[in-house]
This record gives C-alpha cells, sequence and structure tokens, in this order.
C-alpha cells in the first residue's frame, strides 16, 4: 500500500491500482484527486474534514466511488452514493477492509454539542482516529497521528501514540499551525514515544 499526505487532515490509501480517500476537507487546498477512487471515509462532519466541493470533484472523476460515514453525514448527502457505519462495524469495499473505532468527537468545549466521530482502521495496518483519541484495541504497523487542535493537547497525542504503539507515525491535522510551529510535535512526539519511525510525509510512504 502507499499513502499520500495531503494538507490538514486529508490522505489517501493506495492498493493495487484502487485508492481510497480520507478527509477530503476544506482545510486541504493541495487536494489533487485520484484516479481509481473506490470510497472516501469521512470521520465527521465539521468542515476541515467534509468538503462537498472536493467530495463532487472525487466523483466526477471516479463516478462509482461511495462515500462512508456515520449516518449523521450520509444523511446529508443525498446526492452521493453513500454507506452509512458505526462504531465496531467492519466493511469491505475493493481492495479495503476498514473497521471503525470510537464514535463521538472528543471534547472542544462542554457548552458546544458534540458530533459524530469514527477513527477508520484500512486493512488491518492504518489506523486514524479522526477527532479524537479513540483506540483501535489491536496492534497497528502506522498510526495517523493528530498532533494540534482546539480539543486536544500534545501530551494527549504523545499517550496516545504510546498506547498504540505503532511501526510509522506521521502527523495530520496541522493546518493550523505554522510551518515553524510544526517543529514541536515534530520534535516531542519521537523525543517520548520510544521505537516508533516518526516520519512527515513529503512524499508517498510505501507501508
Amino acid at each position: 500500500m502507499k499513502i499520500t499526505k495531503y494538507e490538514h487532515a486529508c490522505f489517501v490509501v493506495e492498493d493495487n491500482g484502487q485508492v481510497l480517500v480520507v478527509d477530503p476537507g476544506a482545510y486541504t487546498t493541495d487536494f489533487v484527486v485520484p484516479s481509481g477512487v473506490v470510497a472516501v471515509v469521512v470521520t465527521h462532519e465539521h468542515p476541515d474534514h467534509l468538503d462537498k466541493t472536493h467530495l463532487q470533484a472525487v466523483v466526477a472523476a471516479n463516478p462509482d466511488a461511495i462515500v462512508i460515514a456515520h449516518s449523521d453525514i450520509t444523511s446529508q448527502l443525498n446526492d452521493f452514493k453513500t454507506q452509512s457505519v458505526v462504531a465496531g462495524e467492519g466493511i469491505k469495499v475493493g481492495n479495503f477492509a476498514l473497521e471503525f473505532y470510537g464514535g463521538t468527537h472528543a471534547t472542544i468545549y462542554p457548552e458546544l454539542p458534540p458530533v459524530a466521530n469514527l477513527g477508520v482502521l484500512i486493512n488491518g495496518r492504518i489506523y486514524y482516529p479522526g477527532d479524537s483519541f479513540a483506540l483501535p484495541e489491536r496492534n497497528v504497523d502506522v498510526l495517523a497521528l493528530p498532533v494540534s487542535a482546539p480539543w486536544m493537547k500534545l501530551s494527549e497525542a504523545i499517550d496516545f501514540a504510546k498506547a498504540v504503539n505503532p511501526k510509522v507515525i506521521f502527523p495530520t491535522h496541522d493546518a493550523v499551525l505554522s510551518d515553524f510551529g510544526k517543529g514541536l510535535p515534530d520534535r516531542l512526539v519521537p523525543s517520548f514515544v520510544s521505537n516508533v519511525e516518526y516520519k512527515r510525509l513529503h512524499e508517498p510512504l510505501d507501508v
């Protein structure tokens, strides 16, 4: 499999010519629509993870692609082919086996109503929790680690990375940081999470 990371929370996974897109949101200004897309996974409904313009572009180039998300999201996407999923469910789409975890977005502020959020495990190897620190409940090879957000502290990200204990970590959810500021998690996470390869994905990663 090959992982290509775009700005903020978006990345794509390619496996034998088929592609899975994850969280193409409005903060992802460098997104390039791939060919061969079988599905788009949207972890939750916030616009930095869900942008209908990006979805429309994906479907225009890949008419058979489906959007996989919680029903709170799929109910808003009547113009797209969708499949609703819940935490604890596993499905297969094309070359991709997907398992979903968590269920609720991390708290931003107590007075803000929570939204549904699903972490996704891809082919048993790549895990991304969306906007949460929901554990995948199994060993994984690669962790897409949120490193900056209004709902988290960096210490929580470090503890989460330790708990998951993957082989490789790549940082995500970081459009709110300046280029200079991204150096902070890039220094601290690998300092405190041992025996893990930490990589900022400027180039595609083969796993």
